[in-house]
């Protein structure tokens, strides 16, 4: 890599459309490396700035400030491991949102009209009606409910669970997950995402445009990844 071009912090703030103020931030956060001093103190910038400072923007679509300010700091501290742990890591969070983002489509497919109506006169249904609807064990919907997954009422006087309709759903979405061998914390995203969405239509709508956004930063993470290996194979090269 050449480090013959000399540039002050105008320069390299022009090239990026920054602050001058920007670049001295970046450099005192470890994004950059450490800058060169003339004799009177100035910061003196040379293609290896340039190059960290357009890798970093790159990553910073895809990854966000926090991890790109990390991965950055890592690389100029002289930890290229540590740095592509991070990386790693980054990645990893991602996919968890794309087993996430599956679960909920296998929630949507198994509810597709079969959303339950109004509940009988007698408000709802017990516990063993709703394990031979869904076809579990009452066991089951013990154990989902202490692990914070159902939540249905309680009658008055007898202390007897009652289930309407919202968790006759979530019960029905809980022992589709459980089929696919979905975890409880993997399942717990998707029966929020309904309640928060109040249906399986907004939740699906909402679903698609995640699906959408996760694509979208992939290929930025992917650009970024990119970015950042050609660095590497500079600051790397003897």
């Amino acid at each position: 890599m050449t480090n013959d071009r000399r540039l002050r912090t105008v320069d390299l703030a022009r090239l990026a459309g920054l602050s001058t103020q920007q670049i001295r931030n970046y450099e005192d956060a470890g994004v950059l490396p450490p800058a060169g001093r003339t004799d009177s103190g100035h910061r003196v910038f040379g293609e290896r700035h340039r190059r960290a400072l357009l890798t970093y923007r790159r990553l910073l679509q895809g990854y966000g400030p926090v991890v790109a300010t990390a991965v950055m700091r890592t690389v100029h501290a002289g930890d290229v491991p540590g740095a592509l742990a991070r990386v790693d890591a980054a990645h990893a969070a991602l996919h968890e949102e794309r087993v996430s983002l599956r679960a909920a489509k296998e929630a949507l497919a198994a509810l597709a009209g079969r959303e339950t109506g109004p509940p009988p006169a007698s408000g709802g249904l017990r516990i063993g009606e709703v394990a031979a609807l869904i076809g579990v064990r009452t066991s089951a919907l013990r154990v989902w409910e202490a692990a914070g997954l159902l939540a249905p009422d309680r009658e008055r006087g007898t202390g007897y669970r009652v289930y309407g309709p919202a968790d006759v759903r979530d019960a029905r979405v809980v022992h589709t997950l459980r089929r696919s061998h979905y975890l409880f914390d993997q399942i717990r995203p998707v029966l929020d995402g309904l309640r928060r969405e109040g249906g399986s239509a907004a939740l699906r709508a909402a679903v698609e445009e995640r699906g959408r956004l996760l694509t979208a930063r992939t290929r930025a993470m992917l650009a970024g990844a990119g970015a950042l290996h050609a660095y590497l194979e500079d600051v790397e090269d003897p």
